[in-house]
């Protein structure tokens, strides 16, 4: 079973930590899989303006360099740690509502998408991409600022082009996806070092990019588990 998180923030973006040092951390804690998945923020709303003022967000201008350092950290990841890291970022759709607020992850991407794009926009190109499509934190949460609910609330019409759900998203746990018997992941929606100690997604597949994904969207064998440190005791 490879260990994975495939739901990672650097200093690309909201996170306090450069990718290196990502790379790092998950390499000496011994992670088969990650995903690097920095903020693509929407500019019609007052975060998104803000992000991209103090260079918070990936943009289409900075993509490329944002993927070309995605890169040379898969390769040296892969050779100091035997860890693959797989290119994607968060597609974040923030607005005054936590009803129309919503966030998805696209791994494996290859080509910049705007989150000002409408979300059918967004999701058709991901897939065209062969990008795994994820539904991030779709519920009540304990750590996010705003809740996103969009997905949730109109899951009859979006889940068709989901590949999974975050079932678990750091400290949270979603029980109503699973009961809804969507396709799941578990990640750690990782800011800084003390997130490695999150919910983490457990593979039955071969470390290989295409088998990770194939594993994903068919969904067997996946499983998830806490990654903790330690148990504290009095």
């Amino acid at each position: 079973m490879l260990l994975c998180d495939f739901h990672i923030h650097t200093t690309w973006s909201d996170g306090s930590i450069p990718l290196r040092d990502v790379v790092d951390i998950y390499g000496q804690a011994g992670f088969d899989v990650i995903a690097v998945t920095d903020h693509v923020y929407n500019k019609d709303s007052a975060i998104g303006t803000w992000a991209e003022r103090l260079n918070k967000t990936v943009t289409e201008e900075n993509f490329g360099r944002y993927m070309e350092e995605v890169a040379a950290e898969t390769g040296r990841a892969l050779a100091k740690y035997g860890m693959l890291v797989i290119p994607g970022v968060e597609i974040t759709k923030n607005y005054l509502s936590e009803q129309e607020s919503a966030h998805v992850l696209l791994l494996d991407i290859k080509r910049f998408v705007s989150a000002d794009l409408p979300w059918d926009d967004i999701l058709g190109e991901g897939r065209r991409q062969g990008a795994l499509v994820i539904a991030c934190h779709p519920h009540y949460t304990d750590h996010e600022v705003h809740d996103t609910l969009y997905f949730w609330n109109n899951r009859q019409k979006f889940s068709p082009q989901f590949d999974a759900w975050e079932v678990a998203n750091r400290s949270d746990l979603f029980s109503v996806v699973s009961l809804n018997n969507y396709p799941i992941l578990a990640n750690g929606d990782f800011h800084k070092a003390q997130h490695l100690y999150s919910w983490k997604t457990l593979l039955p597949c071969e470390k290989d990019v295409e088998a990770v994904k194939a594993c994903i969207r068919d969904n067997r064998g996946v499983a998830i588990t806490l990654f903790r440190n330690g148990t504290a005791r009095e």
